[in-house]
């Protein structure tokens, strides 16, 4: 099973401050510890909201709006996408996360739907869009 990994944002991250050279050490040491077993499929850092953009879809409409957005406890800093056994393991991996700021923090985790989830409306010729689809990100990513 997958999950998806929220860091949320701080006043810190939202204000364009960088980590500092011992957090970035220990979750370099930490993502290395993802990777040999097998569970980190991406990760990444966000830049602020101020850099950032929402489309408010509204029926057929779109408007766009820029950053930056005003609540830092909503807002996304990072995150990484797991591949586990259960939600229990991720959990256990999740506790072992240095603190990815400088004052107290959450981390949501959120499991990331799986084909069988979507039942029968996720027809035969569905689930074969979906599967040239993740072919054709696979093959791009090897390029």
């Amino acid at each position: 099973m997958k999950f998806m990994v929220i860091v949320k944002a701080s006043k810190a991250s939202e204000g364009g401050e960088m980590p500092s050279e011992q957090l970035l050490a220990a979750m370099g040491k930490y993502n290395e510890d993802l990777a040999k077993a097998g569970i980190m499929l991406a990760g990444e850092g966000l830049h602020p909201s101020s850099r950032g953009v929402r489309v408010r879809f509204s029926g057929s409409k779109r408007t766009v709006i820029d950053g930056p957005f005003a609540e830092t406890k909503e807002l996304i800093a990072g995150f990484w996408l797991w591949q586990v056994r259960s939600r229990e393991e991720a959990v256990e991996w999740l506790k072992r996360c240095p603190n990815p700021h400088d004052e107290d923090t959450e981390v949501e985790m959120r499991q990331v739907f799986e084909a069988s989830d979507f039942g029968a409306e996720f027809t035969p010729e569905l689930r074969a869009q979906e599967e040239r689809v993740r072919a054709q990100i696979e093959k791009a990513a090897k390029k």
